[in-house]
Protein backbone atom coordinates (compact mmCIF):
# COMPACT_ATOMS: atom_id res chain seq x y z
CA UNK A 1 0.00 0.00 0.00
CA UNK A 2 1.18 3.30 -0.60
CA UNK A 3 -0.21 6.24 0.99
CA UNK A 4 0.95 9.43 -1.17
CA UNK A 5 1.96 8.12 -4.26
CA UNK A 6 2.51 11.27 -6.03
CA UNK A 7 5.40 11.75 -3.14
CA UNK A 8 6.64 8.28 -2.98
CA UNK A 9 6.38 7.42 -6.87
CA UNK A 10 7.81 10.73 -8.00
CA UNK A 11 10.11 10.93 -10.57
CA UNK A 12 13.69 11.62 -9.25
CA UNK A 13 14.34 14.41 -11.52
CA UNK A 14 10.79 15.94 -10.38
CA UNK A 15 11.65 15.16 -6.41
CA UNK A 16 14.74 17.61 -7.23
CA UNK A 17 13.19 20.47 -8.54
CA UNK A 18 10.99 19.97 -5.46
CA UNK A 19 13.92 19.85 -3.04
CA UNK A 20 15.54 22.61 -4.57
CA UNK A 21 12.39 25.17 -4.51
CA UNK A 22 12.19 23.83 -0.46
CA UNK A 23 16.09 24.38 -0.20
CA UNK A 24 15.80 27.55 -1.32
CA UNK A 25 13.03 28.54 1.23
CA UNK A 26 14.61 26.99 4.06
CA UNK A 27 17.83 28.79 3.46
CA UNK A 28 16.11 31.86 3.86
CA UNK A 29 14.10 31.41 6.55
CA UNK A 30 17.39 30.48 8.82
CA UNK A 31 19.29 33.44 7.49
CA UNK A 32 16.91 36.00 8.51
CA UNK A 33 15.42 34.41 11.69
CA UNK A 34 17.88 32.14 12.96
CA UNK A 35 21.22 34.22 13.94
CA UNK A 36 22.94 31.34 14.66
CA UNK A 37 22.67 30.33 10.82
CA UNK A 38 23.32 33.44 9.60
CA UNK A 39 26.62 33.63 11.64
CA UNK A 40 27.62 30.57 10.16
CA UNK A 41 26.77 31.55 6.34
CA UNK A 42 28.42 35.00 7.03
CA UNK A 43 31.70 33.35 8.69
CA UNK A 44 31.57 31.14 4.74
CA UNK A 45 30.64 34.39 2.92
CA UNK A 46 27.23 33.01 1.78
CA UNK A 47 23.90 34.54 1.33
CA UNK A 48 20.43 33.35 0.31
CA UNK A 49 21.24 33.93 -2.97
CA UNK A 50 24.13 31.45 -3.15
CA UNK A 51 22.19 28.85 -3.21
CA UNK A 52 20.07 28.22 -6.36
CA UNK A 53 19.30 24.42 -6.53
CA UNK A 54 19.47 21.51 -4.33
CA UNK A 55 23.63 20.70 -5.61
CA UNK A 56 24.50 23.97 -3.85
CA UNK A 57 23.41 22.39 -0.73
CA UNK A 58 27.82 21.36 -0.24
CA UNK A 59 28.31 25.30 0.17
CA UNK A 60 26.40 25.65 3.13
CA UNK A 61 27.65 24.71 6.92
CA UNK A 62 27.36 21.81 9.00
CA UNK A 63 25.24 21.39 12.18
CA UNK A 64 26.92 19.22 15.00
CA UNK A 65 24.75 18.35 18.58
CA UNK A 66 26.72 20.84 20.13
CA UNK A 67 25.74 23.45 18.48
CA UNK A 68 21.80 22.21 19.78
CA UNK A 69 23.07 22.82 23.11
CA UNK A 70 25.06 25.56 22.85
CA UNK A 71 21.90 27.20 21.84
CA UNK A 72 19.90 25.68 24.54
CA UNK A 73 17.11 25.84 24.86
CA UNK A 74 15.45 27.85 22.31
CA UNK A 75 18.19 29.67 20.54
CA UNK A 76 17.79 27.94 17.21
CA UNK A 77 14.34 28.69 16.68
CA UNK A 78 13.62 30.03 13.15
CA UNK A 79 9.84 31.38 14.46
CA UNK A 80 8.44 33.41 17.52
CA UNK A 81 7.88 31.13 20.52
CA UNK A 82 4.22 32.28 20.31
CA UNK A 83 4.00 29.96 17.08
CA UNK A 84 5.86 26.96 18.50
CA UNK A 85 3.00 24.15 19.97
CA UNK A 86 4.54 21.89 21.01
CA UNK A 87 8.72 20.90 22.61
CA UNK A 88 10.40 17.36 22.39
CA UNK A 89 13.94 17.02 24.33
CA UNK A 90 16.58 14.36 24.02
CA UNK A 91 17.20 12.58 27.41
CA UNK A 92 20.30 14.65 28.03
CA UNK A 93 21.86 12.17 29.46
CA UNK A 94 25.79 13.48 28.26
CA UNK A 95 24.81 16.97 28.85
CA UNK A 96 21.57 19.40 28.30
CA UNK A 97 19.15 17.79 26.49
CA UNK A 98 18.25 18.54 22.96
CA UNK A 99 15.07 20.94 22.75
CA UNK A 100 12.91 20.81 19.76
CA UNK A 101 9.90 22.96 18.67
CA UNK A 102 7.54 22.36 16.37
CA UNK A 103 4.57 24.66 14.52
CA UNK A 104 1.11 23.15 14.06
CA UNK A 105 1.92 22.82 10.51
CA UNK A 106 5.42 20.76 11.60
CA UNK A 107 2.86 18.28 13.38
CA UNK A 108 1.34 18.24 10.47
CA UNK A 109 4.11 17.13 8.25
CA UNK A 110 5.37 14.90 11.15
CA UNK A 111 1.99 12.35 11.34
CA UNK A 112 1.65 12.50 7.24
CA UNK A 113 5.05 11.54 7.25
CA UNK A 114 4.16 8.57 9.61
CA UNK A 115 1.18 7.50 7.81
CA UNK A 116 2.94 6.76 5.09
CA UNK A 117 5.45 4.51 7.14
CA UNK A 118 2.24 3.11 8.78
CA UNK A 119 0.91 2.11 5.01
CA UNK A 120 4.14 0.42 3.91
CA UNK A 121 3.63 -2.07 6.64
CA UNK A 122 0.10 -2.93 5.96
CA UNK A 123 -1.91 -1.03 8.50
CA UNK A 124 -4.88 0.44 7.40
CA UNK A 125 -8.12 2.46 9.15
CA UNK A 126 -9.36 -1.03 10.11
CA UNK A 127 -6.60 -2.12 12.58
CA UNK A 128 -5.22 -1.45 15.83
CA UNK A 129 -1.60 -0.41 16.96
CA UNK A 130 -0.47 -0.53 20.47
CA UNK A 131 1.92 1.97 20.98
CA UNK A 132 4.24 1.11 23.70
CA UNK A 133 6.98 3.85 23.02
CA UNK A 134 7.96 6.23 26.13
CA UNK A 135 5.14 9.38 26.11
CA UNK A 136 5.98 12.64 26.84
CA UNK A 137 9.27 14.94 25.86
CA UNK A 138 10.51 11.57 23.83
CA UNK A 139 9.08 11.38 20.77
CA UNK A 140 8.46 7.91 19.92
CA UNK A 141 4.91 8.19 21.70
CA UNK A 142 3.79 11.30 20.20
CA UNK A 143 5.16 10.71 17.08
CA UNK A 144 3.23 7.19 16.24
CA UNK A 145 0.04 8.45 17.92
CA UNK A 146 -0.66 10.76 15.96
CA UNK A 147 0.40 8.83 12.31
CA UNK A 148 -2.29 6.19 13.56
CA UNK A 149 -4.95 8.67 14.10
CA UNK A 150 -4.30 10.46 10.91
CA UNK A 151 -4.64 6.92 8.54
CA UNK A 152 -7.92 6.66 10.80
CA UNK A 153 -6.69 3.27 12.96
CA UNK A 154 -7.10 2.69 16.07
CA UNK A 155 -4.41 3.75 18.94
CA UNK A 156 -3.70 1.86 22.36
CA UNK A 157 -1.60 4.46 23.91
CA UNK A 158 0.18 1.92 26.22
CA UNK A 159 3.67 4.20 26.80
CA UNK A 160 6.15 1.94 28.09
CA UNK A 161 6.60 -0.84 31.01
CA UNK A 162 3.39 -1.98 32.80
CA UNK A 163 4.50 -5.61 30.38
CA UNK A 164 1.96 -7.65 32.01
CA UNK A 165 -1.18 -4.57 31.64
CA UNK A 166 0.75 -4.66 28.07
CA UNK A 167 0.12 -8.19 27.11
CA UNK A 168 -3.11 -8.29 28.66
CA UNK A 169 -4.42 -5.54 26.87
CA UNK A 170 -3.10 -6.76 23.99
CA UNK A 171 -4.18 -9.97 23.65
CA UNK A 172 -8.22 -8.14 24.80
CA UNK A 173 -8.00 -5.03 22.57
CA UNK A 174 -6.76 -7.75 19.12
CA UNK A 175 -3.74 -5.10 18.71
CA UNK A 176 -2.58 -5.81 15.01
CA UNK A 177 0.76 -3.91 15.14
CA UNK A 178 3.06 -3.51 18.05
CA UNK A 179 5.31 -0.01 18.44
CA UNK A 180 8.43 0.18 20.69
CA UNK A 181 12.29 -0.71 20.80
CA UNK A 182 13.32 -4.04 19.74
CA UNK A 183 14.67 -5.09 22.84
CA UNK A 184 11.53 -4.02 24.78
CA UNK A 185 10.05 -6.37 22.03
CA UNK A 186 12.28 -9.32 22.86
CA UNK A 187 11.32 -8.47 26.77
CA UNK A 188 7.35 -8.57 25.67
CA UNK A 189 7.91 -12.23 23.97
CA UNK A 190 9.99 -13.74 26.78
CA UNK A 191 6.83 -12.17 28.58
CA UNK A 192 4.24 -13.99 26.90
CA UNK A 193 5.45 -17.16 26.53
CA UNK A 194 5.95 -16.39 30.86
CA UNK A 195 1.95 -15.41 30.86
CA UNK A 196 1.09 -19.21 29.72
CA UNK A 197 -1.76 -17.31 26.75
CA UNK A 198 -0.41 -19.23 23.70
CA UNK A 199 0.58 -17.17 20.96
CA UNK A 200 -1.83 -18.30 18.74
CA UNK A 201 -4.32 -16.41 20.89
CA UNK A 202 -2.81 -12.96 20.16
CA UNK A 203 -3.75 -11.08 16.66
CA UNK A 204 -0.20 -9.43 16.15
CA UNK A 205 0.87 -8.98 12.80
CA UNK A 206 3.38 -6.20 12.69
CA UNK A 207 6.24 -4.70 14.45
CA UNK A 208 7.17 -1.47 14.10
CA UNK A 209 10.87 -1.37 15.95
CA UNK A 210 13.06 1.81 16.05
CA UNK A 211 15.05 4.09 18.47
CA UNK A 212 18.24 2.00 18.74
CA UNK A 213 20.56 -0.02 16.13
CA UNK A 214 19.66 -3.32 15.51
CA UNK A 215 20.40 -6.36 13.33
CA UNK A 216 18.94 -8.26 10.68
CA UNK A 217 19.58 -11.44 12.94
CA UNK A 218 17.70 -9.52 15.58
CA UNK A 219 14.95 -9.07 13.34
CA UNK A 220 15.03 -12.67 12.52
CA UNK A 221 14.64 -13.32 16.06
CA UNK A 222 11.95 -11.14 16.69
CA UNK A 223 9.74 -12.44 14.02
CA UNK A 224 10.49 -15.75 15.50
CA UNK A 225 8.98 -15.65 19.10
CA UNK A 226 6.65 -12.85 18.52
CA UNK A 227 5.19 -14.54 15.20
CA UNK A 228 5.09 -11.07 13.39
CA UNK A 229 6.82 -9.03 10.68
CA UNK A 230 9.01 -6.86 12.15
CA UNK A 231 10.04 -3.40 10.04
CA UNK A 232 12.39 -0.56 11.25
CA UNK A 233 11.04 3.02 11.54
CA UNK A 234 14.05 5.43 11.24
CA UNK A 235 13.86 9.15 13.19
CA UNK A 236 15.75 11.45 15.03
CA UNK A 237 14.56 14.35 17.34
CA UNK A 238 16.96 16.93 15.78
CA UNK A 239 14.80 16.40 12.49
CA UNK A 240 11.59 15.55 13.50
CA UNK A 241 11.05 12.19 15.64
CA UNK A 242 10.30 8.54 13.99
CA UNK A 243 8.79 8.84 10.35
CA UNK A 244 11.60 10.39 8.77
CA UNK A 245 11.46 7.01 6.95
CA UNK A 246 10.92 3.40 6.74
CA UNK A 247 10.70 -0.24 5.24
CA UNK A 248 8.41 -1.34 2.89
CA UNK A 249 6.87 -4.99 2.53
CA UNK A 250 10.50 -5.64 0.61
CA UNK A 251 12.32 -5.07 3.40
CA UNK A 252 14.99 -4.20 0.58
CA UNK A 253 15.98 -0.62 2.74
CA UNK A 254 14.44 1.89 4.75
CA UNK A 255 13.04 4.77 2.25
CA UNK A 256 13.70 8.30 3.42
CA UNK A 257 10.73 10.49 2.74
CA UNK A 258 13.36 12.97 0.88
CA UNK A 259 10.25 15.60 0.34
CA UNK A 260 11.09 16.36 3.92
CA UNK A 261 14.28 15.44 4.87
CA UNK A 262 17.11 15.47 2.61
CA UNK A 263 20.03 12.90 3.01
CA UNK A 264 23.22 13.36 2.12
CA UNK A 265 26.33 11.18 3.02
CA UNK A 266 29.53 12.01 4.12
CA UNK A 267 32.80 10.84 4.91
CA UNK A 268 33.22 11.43 8.68
CA UNK A 269 37.12 12.15 8.58
CA UNK A 270 36.87 14.12 5.20
CA UNK A 271 33.28 15.86 5.48
CA UNK A 272 33.23 14.86 1.38
CA UNK A 273 30.11 13.61 0.05
CA UNK A 274 30.59 9.96 -1.23
CA UNK A 275 28.88 8.42 -3.79
CA UNK A 276 25.59 6.66 -3.76
CA UNK A 277 25.82 2.75 -2.61
CA UNK A 278 29.09 4.09 -0.56
CA UNK A 279 29.09 4.00 3.40
CA UNK A 280 29.52 7.16 5.44
CA UNK A 281 27.97 9.39 7.91
CA UNK A 282 24.32 10.71 7.38
CA UNK A 283 23.65 14.54 6.99
CA UNK A 284 20.00 15.65 6.89
CA UNK A 285 18.26 19.03 5.58
CA UNK A 286 15.06 19.70 7.18
CA UNK A 287 13.13 20.94 3.86
CA UNK A 288 10.02 22.09 4.99
CA UNK A 289 10.34 22.38 9.33
CA UNK A 290 8.92 26.20 10.80
CA UNK A 291 9.88 25.62 14.40
CA UNK A 292 13.55 24.58 14.07
CA UNK A 293 14.87 24.08 10.38
CA UNK A 294 18.43 21.42 10.67
CA UNK A 295 20.92 22.86 7.86
CA UNK A 296 23.34 20.07 7.46
CA UNK A 297 22.63 18.01 10.59
CA UNK A 298 25.43 15.70 11.22
CA UNK A 299 23.26 12.63 12.86
CA UNK A 300 26.93 9.97 13.36
CA UNK A 301 24.74 7.18 12.06
CA UNK A 302 26.74 5.15 9.51
CA UNK A 303 24.98 3.83 6.36
CA UNK A 304 24.82 4.64 2.63
CA UNK A 305 22.09 5.09 0.29
CA UNK A 306 20.72 3.87 -2.80
CA UNK A 307 18.58 5.35 -5.55
CA UNK A 308 16.64 2.63 -7.81
CA UNK A 309 13.41 2.45 -8.01
CA UNK A 310 12.22 -0.37 -5.12
CA UNK A 311 10.23 -3.12 -6.00
CA UNK A 312 7.55 -1.63 -4.17
CA UNK A 313 7.26 0.96 -6.83
CA UNK A 314 8.77 3.73 -4.63
CA UNK A 315 11.01 5.85 -5.82
CA UNK A 316 11.80 8.07 -1.84
CA UNK A 317 15.96 6.71 -1.97
CA UNK A 318 16.13 3.86 0.57
CA UNK A 319 19.18 3.79 3.19
CA UNK A 320 20.80 0.64 4.27
CA UNK A 321 20.66 -0.56 7.84
CA UNK A 322 22.32 1.44 10.35
CA UNK A 323 25.74 -0.15 11.21
CA UNK A 324 25.95 2.22 14.48
CA UNK A 325 27.15 5.39 15.00
CA UNK A 326 30.88 6.83 14.57
CA UNK A 327 30.17 8.36 18.27
CA UNK A 328 29.22 5.11 19.39
CA UNK A 329 32.07 3.10 18.10
CA UNK A 330 34.75 1.90 20.48
CA UNK A 331 38.40 1.86 19.93
CA UNK A 332 39.83 -1.23 21.48
CA UNK A 333 42.98 -1.80 20.94
CA UNK A 334 43.03 0.30 17.84
CA UNK A 335 40.46 -2.14 16.39
CA UNK A 336 37.47 -0.14 15.68
CA UNK A 337 34.37 -1.99 17.01
CA UNK A 338 30.50 -1.48 17.08
CA UNK A 339 28.38 -2.63 19.66
CA UNK A 340 25.86 -4.33 16.00
CA UNK A 341 28.98 -6.35 15.12
CA UNK A 342 28.81 -8.11 18.63
CA UNK A 343 25.26 -8.27 18.46
CA UNK A 344 25.26 -9.95 15.04
CA UNK A 345 27.55 -12.44 16.06
CA UNK A 346 25.48 -13.63 19.06
CA UNK A 347 22.34 -13.81 17.25
CA UNK A 348 23.76 -16.37 14.77
CA UNK A 349 24.73 -18.42 17.49
CA UNK A 350 21.73 -20.96 18.28
CA UNK A 351 23.56 -21.33 22.14
CA UNK A 352 22.84 -17.56 23.08
CA UNK A 353 20.00 -15.30 23.65
CA UNK A 354 20.25 -11.91 22.30
CA UNK A 355 20.98 -9.92 25.32
CA UNK A 356 24.54 -8.98 26.34
CA UNK A 357 26.65 -6.56 27.45
CA UNK A 358 29.84 -5.58 26.16
CA UNK A 359 32.37 -3.82 29.13
CA UNK A 360 35.74 -2.15 28.46
CA UNK A 361 38.35 -1.27 30.41
CA UNK A 362 41.73 -0.13 30.90
CA UNK A 363 44.58 -2.53 32.68
CA UNK A 364 48.03 -1.67 33.21
CA UNK A 365 47.89 0.77 30.53
CA UNK A 366 46.25 -1.90 28.05
CA UNK A 367 42.23 -2.22 26.80
CA UNK A 368 40.27 -5.06 28.24
CA UNK A 369 37.30 -6.49 25.99
CA UNK A 370 34.80 -8.31 27.75
CA UNK A 371 31.44 -9.68 26.51
CA UNK A 372 28.92 -11.46 28.86
CA UNK A 373 26.75 -13.39 27.25
CA UNK A 374 23.32 -15.26 28.33
CA UNK A 375 23.37 -18.68 27.21
CA UNK A 376 20.03 -20.35 26.47
CA UNK A 377 18.33 -22.39 28.87
CA UNK A 378 18.46 -25.45 26.42
CA UNK A 379 22.33 -25.04 26.67
CA UNK A 380 22.90 -24.23 29.66
CA UNK A 381 24.85 -26.85 31.71
CA UNK A 382 26.91 -26.99 35.03
CA UNK A 383 29.78 -29.16 33.05
CA UNK A 384 32.53 -26.91 32.74
CA UNK A 385 33.60 -28.79 28.98
CA UNK A 386 30.50 -27.67 27.51
CA UNK A 387 30.89 -24.03 28.78
CA UNK A 388 34.36 -23.64 27.58
CA UNK A 389 33.90 -25.01 24.28
CA UNK A 390 30.94 -22.69 23.72
CA UNK A 391 33.06 -19.65 25.27
CA UNK A 392 35.88 -20.61 22.57
CA UNK A 393 32.91 -21.22 19.61
CA UNK A 394 32.16 -17.07 20.30
CA UNK A 395 34.87 -16.00 21.06
CA UNK A 396 36.55 -17.57 17.65
CA UNK A 397 33.61 -16.11 15.59
CA UNK A 398 34.24 -12.96 17.67
CA UNK A 399 37.44 -12.79 16.03
CA UNK A 400 36.96 -13.60 12.47
CA UNK A 401 33.87 -10.75 12.48
CA UNK A 402 36.00 -8.22 14.91
CA UNK A 403 39.86 -8.42 14.13
CA UNK A 404 39.50 -8.91 18.39
CA UNK A 405 39.12 -11.66 20.32
CA UNK A 406 37.14 -11.05 23.45
CA UNK A 407 37.12 -12.21 27.05
CA UNK A 408 33.83 -14.62 26.93
CA UNK A 409 31.46 -14.48 30.41
CA UNK A 410 28.84 -16.62 30.22
CA UNK A 411 25.90 -15.91 32.30
CA UNK A 412 22.58 -17.73 33.15
CA UNK A 413 19.23 -17.03 30.88
CA UNK A 414 17.51 -13.60 32.10
CA UNK A 415 20.42 -12.82 34.07
CA UNK A 416 21.53 -9.40 32.46
CA UNK A 417 18.78 -6.40 32.99
CA UNK A 418 16.17 -5.91 30.84
CA UNK A 419 14.92 -2.67 29.24
CA UNK A 420 11.46 -0.94 28.91
CA UNK A 421 13.62 1.47 26.43
CA UNK A 422 16.48 2.06 24.94
CA UNK A 423 18.94 -1.23 25.76
CA UNK A 424 22.12 -0.18 27.35
CA UNK A 425 24.57 -2.59 25.80
CA UNK A 426 28.02 -0.90 26.55
CA UNK A 427 30.13 -0.14 29.87
CA UNK A 428 32.84 2.01 28.87
CA UNK A 429 34.88 1.71 32.11
CA UNK A 430 37.99 3.85 30.25
CA UNK A 431 36.37 6.89 30.50
CA UNK A 432 35.81 7.77 34.29
CA UNK A 433 39.98 6.66 34.34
Amino acid sequence: MIWNETIECMPREDMRKLQSIRLRQVVERVYHNTPFYRRKMQELGLTPEDIQSIDDIAKLPFTVKQDLRDNYPFGLMAVPMSEIVRLHASSGTTGKPIVVGYTRKDLSIWKEAVARCLYAYGISKQDLVQVSYGYGLFTGGLGLHAGVEQIGGTVIPMSSGNTQKQIQLMHDFGAKALACTPSYALFLAEAIKDSGIPRENFQLKVGIFGAEPWTENMRKEIEEKLGIKAYDIYGLTEITGPGVGCECEYQGGTHLWEDHFYPEIIDPETLQPVEPGHPGELVFTTLTKEGMPMIRYRTRDLTALHYEKCACGRTAVRMDRILGRSDDMLIIRGVNVFPSQVEAVILELEEFEPHYLIVVDRVNNTDTFEVQVEVRSEFYTDEMGKLLAMQKKIADRMQSVIGLRPTVKLVEPRSIERSQGKAKRVIDKRKFV
